[in-house]
């Protein structure tokens, strides 16, 4: 197995939504089109032409940006892809001239961000739609 990551690479809807299906419980198809036009970039990682990993790079038109929707293929979890899509992601921020990176997670992840350079910090969310 050889994995190659590829930066902002023309995906197709069916390809993310089939990922995003085998990583993530209860996952209904969603348009990715409009998503990933706003992005400031998107790291892939592919075995072969078979995507496995995706993290998507948002930003605020500024010097913050957000990482969201870091997803590894459950086939190919524990292998450090999902740790190359996030360093990736930071090189491709840190070249834009990006001076803060974010990253929301569930408690259960805080080791693997914790294991890609985040430190924890104290912040707000608040849910506008059930």
């Amino acid at each position: 197995m050889t994995i190659t990551y590829r930066t902002s690479p023309p995906l197709t809807n069916a390809a993310l939504n089939q990922l995003f299906a085998a990583a993530w419980e209860n996952h209904t198809t969603i348009d990715f089109r409009s998503v990933i036009e706003r992005s400031l970039a998107y790291i892939c990682a592919f075995d072969g032409e078979q995507l496995v990993g995706f993290v998507n790079l948002a930003w605020d038109g500024g010097v913050h940006a957000f990482l969201l929707d870091t997803t590894v293929h459950p086939d190919y979890q524990r292998q450090g892809i999902g740790q190359t899509l996030v360093q990736r992601a930071a090189q491709v921020a840190r070249a834009c001239s990006i001076h803060w990176l974010h990253v929301d997670f569930e408690p259960h992840l805080r080791p693997f961000y914790e294991s890609c350079g985040f430190t924890h910090t104290e912040a707000g969310l608040m849910r506008l739609n059930p």
